[in-house]
Order: C-alpha cells, then sequence, then structure tokens
C-alpha cells in the first residue's frame, strides 16, 4: 500500500487517518503515511491519538507501559512526555483503555514501515472537551521531530451514496477546521476537534488527501463505513491581514499600557507615527488576559470607533483594571500573564426568523455572535467555540449572558455575526 501511494510531498506536521483492517481502510491511510516516509530522518516521536471503543471514561489516558509490540519490534514509550502529560487536568493513567485498542494499534505498522526510529506518546481519549485535547497537543507540538497522528473512521453503516454525501460535508467542516465534528460524524471526534481548535489557534491549514469508504475498497455498497485522510504543514499559515512585525507593535503597545498603569497610571500619549499606517484604521477588537491558562480579564469594542493602536491600548489597561469580574491586576502577576489580541471583522446583520435558522447557519469555530433583544445585548468572540463546542449551547450560554432566558425566540431578536483575527 505504500508502495503504491509513493510520493514526492513534504512530511507533515500532523495527519488524520482511519484505524479500520488494512484491507479497508489501509490504502487511504498509506496515502498520508507515505508523505510521513519523506520526513523519515527529522521525526523521533510520534504523538498518536485515538477514540475509546471498549472502554467509557472521563479525559484522556496514558499508560504505564514501557513499550508497544507489532509484529514488525517493539516501540519505546517517551515516558518523560507522558509525565509532563499527565500535570495537566484531564490526563489519567489507565492502562485499560490501552489494553485492546484498536485505533492507536492500527496506525503503529505504517509508522514502523516509515520511520527508522521513534519513541511513541500513545493517549486514549475517552469523553474530552476540544479545548482539553487541545491543550494536550499543543503541549507535546514541538519541532520538525514530532508528529502529530489523528485516528478516526468517519460515518458508520450508511448505504453508499448517503455515506459518500455525509462524509463530504464533514470533509468540510474539517477543512474550516470547526470543531464541533460529532460522533456521527467521526468516531474519532473527540481528538479530531482538539486538533482544529489547536490549527485555529495556530492558524494553520488542513488539506483533504483523499476521501473513500469501505464499498470502494473492501466491502458491499449497503452498509459502508467511510474513511478520509488529512495533512497538516506548517508552512501552510492562512493569509495575515495584520503582519507578524505588527502583531508584536500590538501586543508591546498592550503590555506597555497595562504595566504603566501597574506603576500608577496617568495619562499616556501613543506616538501613532511610530505604528505602520495601517493600524491608525478604525477597527473594533477585544484584549484578553490570562493567567495559568485561566481567565484573567477581558474587555473589547465591537464597533470600529477609533484607530486599532488606540483602541488595543485602552482595552488592554481596562481588561486588567476594569473588568468587573476581576479584582484589579497586581504587579506580581503581571510577569505570569499572557495576552490575547482579537481584531474583528465589521459585524454583518445575519437574516434568521427563528432559532432554529440562527443555529442552522451558525459556522461553530468561525463566527463571533452578537444578539440583541431591546436593552438586552451580548456576544461570545469566535474563540469561546473552544469551551462551548455545541452551537444549541453556544446560542443558551449567550442569551444568559445577555440577561435573557436560555431557551427561546422574540420576534425582535437582532442578530450579528463576525470573525476576528487573533494572535498571542
Amino acid at each position: 500500500m505504500l508502495s503504491q501511494a509513493c510520493t514526492a510531498a513534504p512530511c507533515p506536521k500532523a495527519l488524520v487517518a482511519p484505524h479500520a483492517g488494512f484491507i479497508y481502510s489501509g490504502s487511504i491511510a498509506a496515502q498520508v503515511y507515505a508523505r510521513v516516509k519523506n520526513g523519515a530522518e527529522q521525526i523521533s516521536r510520534v504523538v498518536l491519538l485515538g477514540p475509546s471503543h471498549r472502554v467509557g471514561f472521563e479525559g484522556i489516558a496514558t499508560t504505564t507501559a514501557d513499550f508497544y509490540t507489532t509484529p514488525l519490534g517493539q516501540i519505546p514509550l517517551d515516558k518523560a512526555a507522558i509525565a509532563e502529560l499527565e500535570q495537566l487536568p484531564g490526563v489519567i493513567s489507565l492502562d485499560q483503555a490501552h489494553a485492546q485498542e484498536h485505533s492507536l494499534e492500527v496506525h503503529l505498522p505504517f509508522l514502523q514501515r516509515c520511520l527508522s526510529g521513534f519513541t511513541l506518546v500513545p493517549l486514549v481519549v475517552g469523553q474530552s472537551t476540544p479545548a482539553m485535547v487541545a491543550q494536550v497537543i499543543d503541549k507535546l507540538w514541538g519541532g520538525p521531530e514530532t508528529l502529530i497522528v489523528i485516528s478516526s473512521d468517519l460515518s458508520h453503516h450508511l448505504p453508499y451514496e448517503d455515506a459518500n454525501k455525509k462524509d463530504t460535508q464533514t470533509a468540510q467542516l474539517i477543512e474550516d477546521r470547526s470543531p464541533s465534528i460529532t460522533g456521527d460524524q467521526a468516531c474519532g471526534c473527540k481528538p479530531l476537534n482538539g486538533l482544529l481548535q489547536v490549527l485555529r489557534q495556530r492558524q494553520l491549514g488542513i488539506e483533504t488527501v483523499q476521501l473513500k469508504n469501505s464499498g470502494d475498497t473492501a466491502g458491499s455498497r449497503d452498509r459502508v463505513v467511510g474513511y478520509g485522510a488529512w495533512v497538516v504543514e506548517e508552512t501552510h499559515v492562512q493569509t495575515q491581514t495584520i503582519p507578524t512585525a505588527q502583531r508584536q507593535q500590538l501586543l508591546y503597545l498592550a503590555r506597555t499600557m497595562i504595566l504603566h498603569g501597574l506603576e500608577g497610571g496617568g495619562e499616556y500619549n501613543i506616538a501613532l507615527e511610530k505604528f505602520h499606517p495601517s493600524l491608525h484604521e478604525e477597527r473594533g477588537s477585544f484584549v484578553t488576559i490570562k493567567l495559568n491558562g485561566h481567565l484573567r480579564g477581558c474587555i473589547g469594542n465591537l464597533a470600529a470607533t477609533r484607530a486599532l493602536v488606540v483602541d488595543v491600548a485602552h482595552n488592554a489597561n481596562a481588561a486588567a483594571f476594569q473588568d468587573s469580574r476581576f479584582k484589579p491586576l497586581k504587579m506580581q502577576e503581571y510577569l505570569q500573564i499572557d495576552l490575547h489580541i482579537s481584531v474583528l471583522s465589521p459585524s454583518t446583520v445575519l437574516a434568521v426568523d427563528s432559532r432554529e435558522q440562527l443555529l442552522e447557519k451558525l459556522r461553530p469555530g468561525i463566527d463571533g455572535l452578537i444578539l440583541q433583544q431591546g436593552k438586552h445585548r451580548s456576544t461570545y468572540l469566535p474563540s469561546v467555540w473552544a469551551q462551548i463546542s455545541e452551537p444549541e449551547n453556544f446560542v443558551s450560554e449567550l442569551r444568559k449572558k445577555a440577561g435573557l432566558p436560555a431557551q427561546g425566540w422574540s420576534s425582535d431578536m437582532q442578530v450579528w455575526t463576525y470573525t476576528t483575527e487573533e494572535f498571542s
């Protein structure tokens, strides 16, 4: 299968591949593993995440084993990396989850044939949020020495044509990096959504390599299982409207404004001439402060009413000292904070007449949402999808934030959507 899929395409940083028996899905998996062969000399560690088929549990399971063994030999586990992960929330040691889990095992012979030698971090993903899985992937993202592998099949036991239609829709969600895949779309939805969340945060794209099902390979077409293969290359960074140098300027300004406030405050004159003219354009922004991974303040403007550089400066100060949910930031916290800036696109009216229409049109992981009913108004940034991945819950929680009942709909409800460019 690998020889038939031979390619000169570059080695991916991450891949998604199926885990059925080789006669069913092996040829699809080979399409991406053939690319891994081209990076055999640089990859020394593989982080492999797959769903749990046999054991129900909360979180992400490591193992106490020292090796995984196949007929091709032993694969040593990266015990130091596993110990590091076990310090994260939701990561547990559970050998029972690994004992008979084929979603990991099926990938190992491919890896052993493609790589000259590597250590393995095997992770069985139980009930987990995209944010929880994303934290694990981020922790071990590393450099070119690390390959991330997500194990997942697609739809199960549908007629051939129905499966094709459903899997094509799922493939589009994956290409959109929407961390909202459900279990009926992909059995590996939990690890897959975590990867998609990381790709959104890192502004990396994902490419579909092949999409087939068991009716194309070794089974009947009455009830098929869908298979897909995708690759992520770190060079495929999405186009930035704000170049890296200007992002760094804004982040430095935000930190400077917070430090100025901690040192006593007072008037602060922003030298606009030192900033690129594009940063003088009127754009809305939010500044988010996190401390040890937890929210410590978030303030912003939805409307573009002043120069972006001025907006970021004022929002940084407000997030540190004026967010009513938190006490003012203290100097001892300053060196430990992480700053995140979200620059907003203009808001667009979303023409919907019902809650059902809204849920249908929302793009999870992409859209920021503004709801207004009378004097009640509130918004969630697109980044909130990482914590609330289901559209129904997203809308319910936003209604509650606006001071409205979680359920229901009103004829005078107004809805807008927007997107953001986020960096930290």
